[in-house]
């Protein structure tokens, strides 16, 4: 029984459709603006809308990633489908050698899309 719910969850969750990007940032946190704007970019390439929240801690709680002493890091970036889930795609901007890298947090946030 517990496999035949696991299977018709994934049959659900492969059918949702992509409704919206969601960004919970802060002007203060590290490349808020240019997590922002491919998160605007994207959501316009694919028809979708986007939507920012700020300083949102009690949305972070309930759906984003927390550290080991369950705080929340900011930001980050979730995905709302049309049957109402919100998936978490991105926490902070990914780091290549010492440097932001710009082109994979595009990148997992467009694979999260399908």
């Amino acid at each position: 029984m517990l496999i035949y719910r696991a299977l018709l969850l994934a049959a659900v969750v492969a059918t949702a459709r992509a409704t919206k990007l969601i960004l919970v940032g802060a002007p203060w946190a590290a490349f808020n603006d240019k997590l922002k704007k491919i998160c605007q970019d994207i959501a316009a390439e694919k028809g979708i809308g986007f939507e920012e929240k700020v300083e949102d801690y009690i949305f972070l709680m309930k759906h984003g990633e927390k550290d080991e002493l369950g705080g929340a890091d900011i930001p980050q970036v979730f995905v709302e489908f049309d049957d109402g889930t919100i998936r978490h795609v991105l926490t902070r901007v990914p780091i290549a050698g010492t440097e932001p890298d710009f082109e994979e947090a595009k990148k997992k946030i467009l694979a999260a899309l399908g």
